[in-house]
């Protein structure tokens, strides 16, 4: 079980360098969890995609869906106090923390492709070539 940070979902779902070891890691651990901010950070990321013309309005909408129907019943709410302290002891945004305060509450790893959360939280987060057995 990991606790996959919104990179690692997007390349799940959209085409990029990444996109085999996040397949991969799927494969090696099909039990992903994920704070609910996922799903906007997710709709940010296609919303560029989009604006770029890098894929189309439907390609947006079946990636979307894809990755919602893969974190179903696996989406958690991360606690304010949770996610302010790891800030405030941190130079990590309040959306990276929320990542590694679910992490944290399940005592499983966060697996992002953010080599400064990686640092900031080494304890806790992992970058996905390293989550890869």
């Amino acid at each position: 079980m990991i606790v996959a940070d919104t990179n690692v979902i997007a390349y799940l779902g959209i085409p990029s360098p990444y996109t085999e070891l996040a397949e991969q890691l799927l494969l090696e651990d099909p039990d992903w969890l994920a704070p609910q901010l996922w799903r906007s950070e997710l709709r940010n990321v296609l919303a560029l995609y989009l604006r770029q013309s890098l894929m189309t309005f439907d390609e947006a909408i079946r990636i979307q869906s894809a990755m919602e129907e893969l974190l179903q019943d696996k989406e958690y709410g991360v606690s304010s106090l949770d996610i302010l302290s790891l800030a405030n002891s941190s130079t990590a945004s309040a959306d990276d923390c929320e990542f590694i305060a679910a992490a944290k509450n399940f005592k499983i790893a966060l697996v992002t492709l953010d080599k400064k959360l990686v640092n900031a939280f080494p304890e806790t987060a992992v970058l996905l070539t390293d989550a890869i057995t």
